[in-house]
């Protein structure tokens, strides 16, 4: 017979935080693998996993008391019982009280066996929302528990709290290994990392108490407060969240200053030259910005610089003032842009402005192949002068002969992790290259202030003279008629038109009308005018083909994806009509609406939507009827949306919140930079340990 052998549970130190969870008693290792899927592998991380609602089981109300929508504990008699399976199966289950009211439960999987043990005059006591039914009030899948002779029905003495779980672990084991790692919890001067000058100074409560409070809260509680995450225990839980979050990435800026950056002086000379060709003189926003920039490349340490300006702005000609003052130094400059339709425009305007300097303009992307490739890779490694790509640039193969500056645009698509290859590129001895960030997407305050606290932030806030606000209106689909005959006219005056579609396939799910029967219905209905058809399905050599033929002139109208949605500038475009509008985010509105008003002719855009519509759906649309500030939109967007969304998909390395919410807790940032400041400076042990309680290893990728 096989010995089993028992390998003894870790023990449990004198810092019980980092111990691992196996260390609690009956944690076994498939319980352990289940918590690591949550990311709970220490006993604080348990502390810190926190209650995603709470239900109130401490009281049961009565049948005539309940409110629609509300959760409430009820407790009854069953009165009848019915198996129905017109539809599918369920089993429906009409309790009674004393109220004299009656409450239908509703299931729609059930056994054989639970619907034999719900007979008329079994006692139940059951939880669950209430809802409208075609009856009355009634709850869909509650949890019950059968009730056993006269005795009264036992409530909870807390709130219970409903945390995050995964596959294969349920509530209440979670629940119950959550309790064992807060018997662990250290007196409060152990556990508070925070220096207690700074928790009196900015009225921080305890961080025990408030650990306990959201895991245990007493009946009394203000349960809208908890759920809202506004109840002062959570407060001061996000307080040093958000905290941790701005010290790793001060921290990690810190680590990145102390690198050394090539000196960018230049003379001058190519700097003076371009502006003497432009057909513009510079806005002062541009000239401030770009002498925020210059400032940064002449100093020893390398620039992080977050440029954020409007659609239209004039982003591209401030960076591109930066890459001649680091051509002129004798560095190279890579320009990085997620879509190959965005990086050729840079291509077109780059070559545009800097050949005529003698300035050679390098493309390097993924549709580049064979012979070409090679020729391209050679050139860049000889020390091409500014190489402008996609990701291509960050693959395998691309090395830099004297990499001085990097140019990323619209830097929240691309991950943390292709970031940092690009910059790794650019290593000369010592020496990192300069980095140069552009959006156009413009970045509330509140995320500047947060997110981006390892970036210094300019904004491009004034739009070049002579162009001019673009009209919205929002219609519904069932005007589409008016709308073609509104483009018809606009043809006729000479006048070109964007009309976007949101996919590309027809789906009768989504009720969205694909670009190639958009193209069908508008070459039909526009006899005369010639419609191009532009989709990210096509290959680039077409796409450009079509991008081409609209911008010079051939094409009247150009139904497109959002393939258009950066990197398109044809000015006399004055009229875009963007169908299916209220499937799209503000962000994304405002980038299509910025292809048109780039000339001296009025430009409109109309929003058709598919009614009903949505609550949140009316409020983008009336937000981009009531503004053209890209600012203003950016802050609605976040208050609609949350930051997460705002910053684009979650990506490898990027902080996430637990507790924190940046739209709710905006009023605490202020106050977390005095104290993050003043623990840089004065803490440096104790801000390690925050941020090893909060982030542990995803904090190496912070300084991306």
């Amino acid at each position: 017979m096989a010995t089993r052998i028992v390998r003894p549970a870790p023990a449990i130190g004198t810092d019980p935080g980092i111990t691992p969870v196996g260390a609690l008693p009956g944690v076994g290792p498939a319980l352990v693998a289940s918590l690591a899927r949550l990311g709970l592998e220490r006993v604080q991380d348990l502390w810190f996993h926190l209650p995603l609602r709470y239900e109130d089981k401490t009281r049961i109300t009565a049948i005539a008391d309940l409110r629609v929508g509300e959760r409430a504990q009820v407790e009854g008699v069953v009165e009848a019982v019915e198996r129905g399976f017109r539809y599918r199966p369920q089993l429906k289950v009409a309790i009674g009280d004393a109220s004299r009211q009656t409450l239908l439960l509703r299931f729609f999987h059930f056994n054989r066996a639970q619907a034999e043990q719900l007979l008329p005059g079994t006692r139940l006591l059951c939880y669950g929302e209430v809802r409208h039914g075609a009856q009355g009030l009634e709850m869909v899948h509650p949890n019950y528990q059968r009730l056993s002779g006269e005795a009264a029905a036992t409530v909870d003495e807390l709130l219970s709290p409903v945390y995050p779980t995964t596959e294969g672990l349920g509530p209440k084991r979670l629940a119950g290994v959550i309790g064992k790692a807060l018997a662990l919890l250290p007196p409060a001067a152990q556990l508070e990392l925070i220096p207690p000058e700074l928790c009196a100074r900015h009225g921080l409560t305890s961080l025990r108490d408030a650990l306990l409070y959201v895991h245990r809260p007493p009946p009394d509680a203000h349960l809208g407060q908890l759920m809202l995450g506004q109840h002062p225990a959570q407060q001061r839980l996000a307080f040093e969240e958000l905290l941790t979050q701005h010290l790793s990435l001060k921290r990690m800026r810190a680590a990145v200053r102390r690198r050394r950056a090539p000196r960018l002086t230049g003379a001058d000379g190519l700097q003076r030259r371009m502006l003497e060709r432009l057909p513009f003189r510079l806005t002062a926003a541009q000239q401030r910005v770009g002498d925020e920039v210059a400032r940064d490349l002449v100093r020893p340490q390398p620039m992080l610089r977050l440029v954020q300006g409007d659609v239209g702005s004039g982003k591209t000609v401030v960076a591109a003032l930066a890459a001649l003052t680091a051509v002129e130094s004798g560095y190279q400059v890579a320009l990085m842009a997620p879509t190959e339709l965005l990086a050729e425009q840079h291509l077109h305007n780059f070559r545009h402005w800097l050949q005529p300097l003698g300035v050679e303009v390098e493309w390097l992307a993924g549709k580049v192949t064979g012979k070409a490739r090679k020729q391209a890779l050679a050139r860049v490694a000889e020390g091409a002068p500014v190489v402008i790509g996609t990701h291509a640039l960050m693959q395998e193969g691309v090395a830099f002969a004297r990499l001085g500056l990097v140019i990323v645009d619209e830097q929240h698509r691309f991950g943390v992790q292709q970031r940092l290859s690009l910059r790794d590129k650019g290593k000369d001895g010592e020496l990192v290259p300069h980095q140069l960030v552009l959006t156009a997407t413009p970045i509330p305050r509140t995320l500047a202030m947060s997110a981006y606290a390892d970036l210094d932030v300019s904004s491009i806030d004034e739009l070049p003279p002579g162009r001019t606000p673009v009209q919205t209106i929002a219609i519904s689909n069932a005007r589409r008629i008016e709308v073609i005959e509104r483009i018809h006219a606009a043809c006729g005056e000479g006048r070109q038109v964007y009309w976007v579609c949101t996919l590309i396939e027809e789906s009768e799910q989504l009720r969205a009308q694909a670009a190639e029967v958009a193209h069908a219905e508008l070459s039909a209905a526009l006899a005369g005018f010639k419609v191009g058809l532009i989709h990210g399905r096509m290959k680039p050599k077409e796409k450009q083909a079509v991008m081409d033929a609209f911008k010079s002139g051939a094409l009247a109208v150009l139904v497109a994806t959002t393939v258009i949605e950066v990197g398109v500038d044809v000015p006399n475009a004055s009229l875009m009509v963007i169908e299916n509008s209220e499937r799209l985010g503000l962000a994304q509105l405002h980038q299509l609406r910025g292809r048109v008003g780039r000339g001296a002719v009025a430009s409109n855009c109309v929003l058709l939507y598919q009614p009903p519509l949505g609550q949140l759906a009316r409020e983008r649309l009336q937000v981009m009827r009531d503004t053209n500030d890209g600012f203003r939109i950016a802050e609605k967007d976040l208050e609609l949306r949350g930051p997460g969304e705002v910053l684009g998909t979650r990506q490898t390395g990027q902080l996430s919140f637990r507790i924190a919410d940046l739209t709710r807790d905006a009023h605490l940032l202020p106050a977390v930079q005095q104290v993050g400041e003043h623990m840089l400076a004065e803490h440096p042990r104790q801000t390690a340990q925050l941020i090893e309680r909060w982030i542990g290893g995803a904090a190496r990728y912070a300084h991306a």
